[in-house]
């Protein structure tokens, strides 16, 4: 990507911002917070505990996919004019490295590419000694925000 931002309006949006739904759902649930945002990347953590754990006290693949397309479209969804558009999750694929059992892991989403009608994410997740646990691409429609649930 070049040197400039890819942030829509050229400005990074605030930590604040980016936890704005840190507390609700899925992303809530297993603790997700976003904790760094720099001119063409976004990062953010997840606990390893009994919420992402799987049954052998590794984290679970899963969890390791929404943490992955949590950034994912997070970062896509400030990518684009909000008010008209939104960015969806349409192909995740994930590669699981080496296991976590404690601590944080750490997501790091950098764009392929930042299209018109598709985005595509590269999505790195390292343990707390910056070693690789999955590594994930992301693929995100834009679609009008008018293109929601139908009324009726």
């Amino acid at each position: 990507m070049s040197e400039k931002s890819i942030w829509w309006g050229g400005e990074r949006p605030s930590i604040e911002d980016l936890n704005t739904f840190s507390d609700v759902g899925l992303q809530g649930h297993v603790g997700i917070e976003f904790t760094e945002v720099g001119d063409d990347w976004i990062k953010a953590r997840m606990p390893v505990d009994q919420r992402t754990h799987q049954p052998f006290g590794r984290l679970h693949g899963g969890a390791s996919v929404v943490l992955a397309e949590t950034i994912g479209s997070v970062a896509a969804t400030h990518c684009v004019d909000r008010s008209t558009s939104a960015a969806v999750g349409l192909e995740i694929n994930a590669n699981h490295c080496r296991p976590a059992f404690d601590g944080y892991v750490i997501a790091t989403a950098t764009p392929f590419n930042i299209g018109r009608t598709t985005q595509i994410w590269s999505i790195r997740i390292e343990d707390e000694a910056g070693k690789l646990v999955c590594i994930s691409r992301f693929t995100a429609a834009v679609i009008p925000t008018d293109r929601g649930r139908k009324q009726g």
